[in-house]
């Protein structure tokens, strides 16, 4: 999953607005919409990250497989929620949650503004698991337009088809 620069420098933007750096953007896929599947996203609080141990070579067990989309898309619940720009008030990680961090190309953020936002910590989003897996591939961007400004899911791998307003999507047969 990508952040673009756009969409981070947004998410940015918002985290220091509302001086929360534990701030996310939570994505979730959804069954809905026209398409029959509908992405959500909400803005939430993450609990901070306790220190990670070092990782024992000893220990380490391989990943799991992961299910194919079309598992996937089994598991994705109906939508009883709508889009949240309010925070969740209490910080919220699930077991099957992975966060991502936007991570600055080189040549992103000389200067002094440079330094500022090297200070602060990087934006990040949420997902769950089979919403990870639909999503595997796409990026998240920003769009802003005559008829709104918003966070926006492009370039998906697995859809094949969506509706105008982008937030609705099909799936690819696997």
């Amino acid at each position: 999953m990508e952040i673009t620069p756009r969409a981070a420098n947004r998410l940015s933007k918002i985290m220091a607005l509302d001086q929360n750096p534990n701030l996310a953007l939570r994505i979730q896929v959804e069954s809905g919409g026209c398409h029959g599947f509908q992405y959500v996203m909400s803005l939430t609080t993450l609990p901070p990250l306790p220190p990670s141990p070092s990782p024992s070579p000893s220990t380490s067990e391989p990943a799991p497989e992961p299910p194919s989309p079309a598992e996937v898309a089994a598991e994705v619940t109906p939508s009883t929620t709508t889009t949240s720009s309010a925070p969740s008030s209490t910080p919220e990680l699930r077991e099957d949650d992975t966060v991502f961090a936007f991570v600055k190309d080189d040549g992103e953020g000389q200067g002094d503004k440079a330094q500022e936002a090297a200070d602060a910590p990087p934006p990040k989003i949420v997902l769950d698991g089979p919403s990870l897996q639909l999503l595997r591939g796409s990026k998240v961007d920003y769009t802003m337009e005559l008829i709104g400004s918003q966070f926006k899911i492009v370039d998906n791998p697995h859809a094949t088809s969506s509706c105008g307003c982008g937030s609705s999507f099909d799936i690819k047969d696997f």
